[in-house]
């Protein structure tokens, strides 16, 4: 059993409101948010999968942490990467819940986070790159796990990606916080033709030591990437070469990890 408990603090770390439970909480903010606002997340139990959702309007997200989560609520140029009417207005609703065995036991696409964050934070899956194109939020790597597949435009959400700014050794890192067990990747390369290039041919990284690389076609539909299971703890997408199409602007909508958690299934 866990002890969760979900806070709302503002930037002077005064407690707005929060909610505590046995392996489950929730709670109604009654409240606008305000810059500097943040959700934190306290657990008794470190090294857990939960059930998250920092907004009514983002969705759940199946989640590892390894310690207390804060999630720093975004404004301003950060805000755009997101739906309109994710944290707006003056009622919100969050949870928490233990995710059950059979949940963490499931096949399911493990690199999915709507949660992540542009920060480390101990809350997995979690992306990082080495470049995002002018520093923007919608180019940020953490918009290529977010769920959202629409591919056919580039900019603010739905159509944010990970812009790699024409820099020809863009790489991007998926860290999963444990051990996972992996044989597929779908990859939604941004397709905002002919203001995009695409990549003929990227590589996979794995942190067991090994690599896959696959041959990719210019498409706006999703590129279904298999290979031999192995278990890792992280990726890196890498290795992308660009056609020879005029743009130089290739660019990834969504990634996808298909697998389970190591030890569950």
């Amino acid at each position: 059993m866990s002890i969760l408990t979900l806070r709302i603090i503002d930037k002077n770390n005064n407690i707005i409101t929060e909610s505590t439970g046995e392996d489950f909480t929730d709670l109604v903010v009654s409240r606008t948010y305000e810059e500097g606002d943040q959700i934190v997340l306290l657990s008794s139990e470190k090294n857990i999968h939960l059930n998250w959702q920092v907004d009514d309007a983002l969705g759940v997200s199946f989640v590892y942490i390894t310690d207390d989560v804060s999630y720093l609520i975004p404004f301003g140029e950060k805000r755009i990467s997101y739906s309109p009417k994710v944290f707006s207005g003056s009622l919100h609703y969050l949870y928490v819940q233990t995710a059950r065995p059979d949940e963490v036991a499931a096949y399911r696409n493990l690199a999915l986070n709507p949660a992540d964050q542009h920060r480390d934070v101990p809350c997995y899956p979690h992306a990082t790159a080495n470049v995002e194109t002018r520093g923007e939020s919608v180019f940020a790597a953490k918009n290529a796990i977010d769920g959202v597949r629409a591919n056919l435009s580039h900019g603010e959400w739905p159509y944010e990606s990970w812009g790699i700014n024409r820099q020809d050794d863009a790489a991007m890192t998926i860290d999963f916080g444990r051990k996972i067990i992996t044989d597929k990747i779908i990859l939604y390369t941004r397709a905002d033709f002919p203001h995009d290039n695409w990549w003929r041919e990227v590589s996979i990284d794995f942190s067991d030591g090994s690599s896959e690389t696959f041959s990719l076609e210019k498409s706006t539909r999703a590129h279904n990437l298999t290979f031999s299971s192995r278990e890792i703890t992280s990726l890196t997408f890498c290795r992308l070469i660009k056609a020879d199409d005029p743009s130089p602007f290739p660019a990834l909508s969504q990634i996808e990890v298909y697998g389970t958690v190591a030890g569950k299934a």
